[in-house]
């Protein structure tokens, strides 16, 4: 069953902050200027929630480091969307046994997806006694009340309440100045068969759009020119306000503010993508011309075994009018091979609408089954190694034709954003989110950019700086 929603008030979160303050306290009664490690698993939410947790850290006073060895506090935050992961987190987990024993006052925090399901809540309590707490991502806002009762003396603690909420206010420590995320709405209402997240994140809650439009206006006055909205659904933002605000309506009303900047969202769901939405996109030079619209499988047997609520035929149409709207638009998505059941005719349909749609990229998965879901417990009777087969004509499939759609890129002119540097090379995206590696000074860094497309490969772009 999914988890209701609390609105975390304004007192309460007063409270954290007085925590907050007596944490900084405690560490000064110690003399010592104490550190912060956060180990991030998973997605971009994931990201952005840890970087509010540190935001809080430092208010608190921590400095924040790259590693585990030496930390004051070690926070998890994970990820329980594939099983790979999960054992990955649990492999890690085990180890910091070893930099508690070497600092003795190390404290253990574990949170995120993973903290949501009470059998790993329960694993942990039996097997990982140097814990200390663990916290789901509903409570990751009490944080300074938690680390406080930590510091001061109580023992482990497990806080995982059922309700999702949404705490505006919290201080956040963004990772560099340039790009950033902002989370609109959390949760999700779908219940795809093979998804845990519901179960973990909760039922979808928007935040208010004034709320979001003062935080993005704030990314610009400070310097952010790429902006990724986030949600697990964002094309259902809205429905749950009775605002008579959806997201085209907060895409629009955050392209019209002023500055020098792209906004970018994901994850779309195809059931609730509108035409309103490519048609707000098309409007909008500060709006990336690109969507990540997962399909999953290209099988309508498989489609309604996964829940997902449209068919091939109505995906088809709505990649047909949001080419038709925006001609350059850049398409990714997700494919799940070995859906429980998936024949290999059933796997063909799949083939058969990647040649159809000619993705830019695809994001590709096995399936693996989460405990708590109803995919779980369905008959599957192929084998990993058939499922593997089928996995690999997919990545060949795609790669074959990411390589050609790269290849068009050559000789054509695109405004880039320089973000970064990879060695000798500038590093940067085009509006649908291409990398495209260039020779430059690295004082363009963070500087929109003429480049004219010189070479490619399967997965990036190559280009020169025009001259001014």
């Amino acid at each position: 069953m999914a988890v209701s929603t609390e609105i975390i008030s304004p007192e309460a979160l007063a409270q954290q902050g007085e925590y907050m303050d007596r944490v900084r306290a405690w560490w000064a009664s110690q003399g010592v200027t104490p550190r912060a490690y956060i180990d991030t698993y998973g997605c971009q939410q994931n990201e952005a929630d840890s970087e509010r947790m540190l935001g809080m850290l430092l208010e608190m006073g921590y400095q924040a480091q790259e590693e585990p060895e030496g930390a004051d506090i070690i926070i998890i935050n994970t990820c329980a969307v594939r099983e790979h992961a999960e054992q990955r987190v649990f492999g890690n987990l085990g180890a910091l046994t070893h930099t508690k024993r070497r600092h003795g006052g190390q404290k253990i925090f574990f949170t995120g997806c993973m903290a949501g399901q009470q059998i790993v809540v329960d694993r942990i309590r039996k097997s990982y006694p140097h814990v200390d707490c663990v916290l789901s991502s509903h409570a990751q806002w009490q944080l300074p009340e938690l680390l406080y009762h930590s510091l001061t003396g109580s023992k482990r603690q497990f806080v995982t309440p059922d309700k999702g909420n949404i705490a505006e206010g919290l201080p956040v420590a963004r990772k560099g100045q340039l790009k950033g995320w902002v989370s609109i709405m959390y949760g999700c209402n779908n219940f795809c068969t093979y998804c845990i997240v519901p179960y973990v994140r909760g039922r979808e809650r928007s935040r208010q759009p004034e709320d979001i439009v003062r935080e993005v206006r704030e990314m610009i006055d400070s310097g952010f020119k790429d902006i990724t909205l986030l949600g697990q659904n964002v094309n259902s933002y809205g429905k749950d306000l009775g605002l008579g605000v959806d997201f085209a309506d907060l895409l629009r009303m955050l392209s019209e503010l002023p500055g020098d900047f792209v906004l970018r969202f994901m994850t779309s769901h195809p059931k609730d993508a509108s035409k309103k939405l490519f048609d707000t996109m098309a409007s909008s030079p500060k709006i990336a011309k690109h969507i990540h619209l997962p399909f999953q499988a290209g099988n309508d047997r498989v489609l309604k075994a996964m829940n997902r609520s449209y068919t091939s035929g109505q995906y088809l149409e709505l990649v047909r009018y949001a080419r038709e709207k925006m001609p350059d638009l850049v398409l990714t998505s997700d494919v799940i091979v070995g859906f429980p059941g998936e024949t290999d005719e059933e796997f063909e349909d799949t083939l058969k609408l990647v040649e159809q749609v000619r993705y830019d990229a695809l994001f590709t998965f096995i399936f693996s089954p989460r405990t708590g879901t109803p995919a779980a417990k369905m008959d599957d009777p192929f084998t990993k190694a058939q499922k593997q087969a089928r996995f690999d004509r997919l990545l060949e499939t795609q790669n074959r034709i990411s390589q050609e759609k790269h290849s068009a890129y050559v000789g054509k002119t695109l405004r880039v954003l320089v973000d970064g540097q990879d060695g000798e090379f500038l590093t940067a995206r085009t509006d649908g989110g291409r990398l495209v590696r260039l020779e430059g000074d690295p004082a363009l860094v963070g500087t929109f950019q003429n480049v004219t497309i010189t070479g490619n490969t399967t997965w990036s772009l190559t280009g020169s700086i025009e001259e001014a």
